[in-house]
């Protein structure tokens, strides 16, 4: 008997029920600590476990500039600071919480990296300091200092006549405390970002090298001279980087792109949200620095570890020693092609779907390129979000712009830390003669989608493709993506529908076949929801299995929690973040959470309602966040061919299968390692790499 549940009734942020929820930030928090146990995986190779420790630490940073960043304004404004909906604690609250959650996290990263240091030294790989240089390698190291390093260093003494430079965000300074007869006055040195981070010293046997800053270090007396250096320290500042196009009050800038550079300049100088430092800080310096950019001690974290570690990538390719590497990994021809024939005949018989990094983004690649010199086609329309710096793809669509065809690109200049590499494509598009727009005001275009339009004997037919990750040749090698090719007609107009509304700068309101954000993929996820819940209601079986990378968004919470109520089997892969908490008695008991962290970055995006003949399966570019669902242009598209179900399908039951690279949230948000029956191992991104190879075969 049909059980009719209650009216949905959207709850104020002050009365949510938080007994099934948890913080946005401390679940991020403890996302990153996820990376950091990976990079003290017995199970993953030794150099492989200290880019770990580099991912942990630039994550960390951007967590800083980005949501830190956020709180921080929200709590000065106090008329913003209200509870949040899924913790109940105000911006101050939050930062209070971050600040106490980072302090431990940080020394647990120094001990991971140093136990990691320490490992690699007994394989020569040694990174150096100074003063246990052999007497040639102080020589070398010296003679690079004299020619490379002293001509562009630029020290200065800050006192009553020497004002307090401005220090970007993210740039290394050395600070020291001086001394001059009786006057004590602190001296910075910015470590030019010109140069190398490190300097490898000549060895027959293994590698030996010595950081950038570590050179600067022992060379503070020769720069200060006349002073006493009484002290010194690495430091380097963070600072609020949470800032858009909206926030730009100069609305007389008629020209987007001219506002971007203006925006760009402008996010240098925000407000420091944290100061790390390496070293010896005296307490007069460190108050001294605190006073000068307005920051608390709460805010100040000390590292044992260098305070940039990017240069962990820059040294894998000094690396003799395979074994301390990930086998190479090359992604294989997808088999629902043949290479042999032209990809626009392909998929005009059949959909395809291709599964990055195990398989090539070559095809996608391959039908733009068939597209540019194809007479049939008239046009090709794109959004692109992030691309590669020296990119095909890009290459391909000015090549089709100068063969005729009408190419329009929608790119997105809002695209956090890629927005002067997008400023350069726009310009190199639109020299080729491409048509490029830049989206709508207040809504970043977040999709992935791509359309062709064929005008051939039979008709108008249109070649659409839509992906969970961006247009990125070197991230479709690092990222899981889903990218989905299809010669659907409704589909297809859907999407000339779409890309018409985006040339107006509307969002659109309607569609047949494609979901939508911020108008239709919502409520379309809600009410597929809700008839599952409604099978559940009347007797039948009920099921959701969803993957992506963050759940925040109230409402679908909310609906989660009450499918699960009603008896439906929900299982969630969330690698990120998650502020729905499962098996909470009476309210998420039917729902089970889990995480995949590997070699790849997990991207893609799947949602699976339903089962047998009455499943609806979706992908597409959404997460399940609030900025997804209500402030981004995302699009994701039904699943219809059978072989491309068959297999999701497949991909879907062996990350359910992993034991070993999944953790399971337990109902206080914990990640939990999954017991291992029989001590098999299932390596989730493993198993999809050699199901590639074999299908390649």
């Amino acid at each position: 008997m049909s059980k009719k549940h209650e009216p949905h009734k959207k709850p104020s942020d002050l009365s949510c029920d938080i007994s099934y929820t948890c913080s946005r930030e401390l679940s991020w928090l403890q996302f990153n600590n996820r990376v950091l146990q990976e990079a003290e995986s017995e199970d993953v190779p030794l150099f492989e476990r200290l880019k770990f420790v580099s991912i942990f630490n630039s994550n960390l940073e951007e967590f800083f500039m980005i949501r830190v960043g956020s709180l921080t304004d929200m709590a000065s404004i106090h008329s913003k600071d209200r509870p949040d909906n899924k913790c109940g604690w105000t911006a101050s609250e939050q930062l209070e919480h971050i600040y106490q959650k980072c302090i431990p996290l940080v020394k647990h990263h120094d001990k991971v990296f140093s136990d990691i240091s320490n490992k690699l030294s007994q394989h020569n790989i040694h990174k150096l300091c100074y003063n246990v240089l052999s007497p040639s390698e102080k020589r070398y190291v010296d003679r690079w200092y004299k020619t490379q390093a002293m001509p562009i260093l630029s020290p200065q003494v800050v006192d009553q006549h020497h004002p307090f430079p401005h220090l970007p965000s993210g740039q290394l300074y050395i600070v020291c405390k001086l001394r001059f007869e009786e006057l004590s006055m602190f001296g910075l040195l910015p470590v030019p970002s010109s140069l190398p981070s490190f300097v490898e010293l000549p060895s027959d046997d293994g590698l030996r090298y010595i950081l950038t800053e570590e050179i600067l270090l022992s060379k503070l007396s020769s720069l200060f001279k006349g002073f006493r250096v009484q002290s010194k320290a690495v430091i380097k500042v963070t600072r609020n980087a949470d800032i858009s196009l909206d926030d730009d009050d100069d609305e007389l800038e008629p020209d987007i792109k001219q506002k971007m550079k203006k925006l760009l300049k402008k996010r240098m100088r925000l407000a420091p949200v944290r100061l790390e430092f390496n070293g010896k800080l005296h307490s007069s310096t460190r108050d001294f620095l605190l006073s000068r950019l307005h920051l608390e001690q709460k805010q100040v974290y000390e590292s044992k570890s260098p305070l940039k570690l990017n240069y962990v990538f820059a040294l894998e390719s000094l690396i003799s020693d395979k074994s301390l590497l990930y086998p190479v990994w090359t992604p294989k021809p997808c088999n629902m092609l043949n290479p042999k024939r032209h990809i626009i005949t392909q998929v005009s018989e059949h959909d395809v779907l291709l599964h990055y990094p195990y398989e090539q983004m070559n095809p996608f690649l391959s039908l733009i390129r068939e597209a540019a010199s194809d007479k049939y086609v008239a046009s090709i329309k794109i959004t692109l979000y992030r691309v590669a710096r020296q990119s095909k793809l890009i290459s391909y669509l000015c090549d089709a712009a100068e063969n005729g065809k009408e190419v329009v690109v929608l790119i997105e200049l809002r695209a956090r830390f890629d927005e002067e590499n997008n400023l350069d494509i726009s310009e190199q598009l639109e020299h080729a003669g491409c048509k490029v727009i830049y989206g709508i005001e207040h809504l970043k275009v977040h999709s992935k989608i791509c359309l062709i339009t064929r005008q051939t004997k039979k008709g108008t037919q249109y070649i659409t493709q839509i992906g969970t990750g961006n247009y990125n040749e070197k991230t479709a090698k690092q990222y899981t993506d889903l990218s989905l090719i299809t010669s659907n007609k409704e589909i297809g107009e859907d999407t000339a529908d779409f890309f018409n509304c985006m040339s107006l700068g509307i969002a659109p309101t309607e569609s047949k076949q494609l979901l939508i954000a911020p108008n239709i993929l919502k409520t379309k996820i809600l009410e597929l929801i809700d008839e599952q819940t409604e099978r559940a209601y009347s007797g039948l079986s009920g099921k959701i299995v969803m993957k992506f990378n963050s759940l925040t968004d109230r409402d679908i919470i909310d609906r989660l929690s009450e499918a699960s109520c009603a008896g439906v089997k929900i299982e969630l892969i969330i690698r990120g973040i998650c502020c729905l908490l499962p098996n909470v008695p009476n309210k998420t008991e039917n729902i089970s959470i889990r995480s995949v962290v590997g070699r790849f970055l997990e991207h893609s995006r799947i949602f699976c309602f339903g089962e047998g003949e009455n499943e609806k399966i979706y992908i597409g570019s959404a997460d399940m966040m609030t900025r997804n669902t209500k402030k981004r242009i995302e699009v994701a598209c039904p699943v219809y061919d059978k072989a491309c179900i068959d297999k999701i399908h497949k991909i879907l039951d062996i990350y359910m299968s992993d034991n070993t690279k999944a953790r399971i949230y337990n109902s206080h948000g914990h990640m939990k390692h999954i017991k291992q029956k029989d001590e098999i191992k299932t390596d989730s991104q493993k198993a999809l790499m050699e199901i590639a190879s074999q299908t390649a075969e």
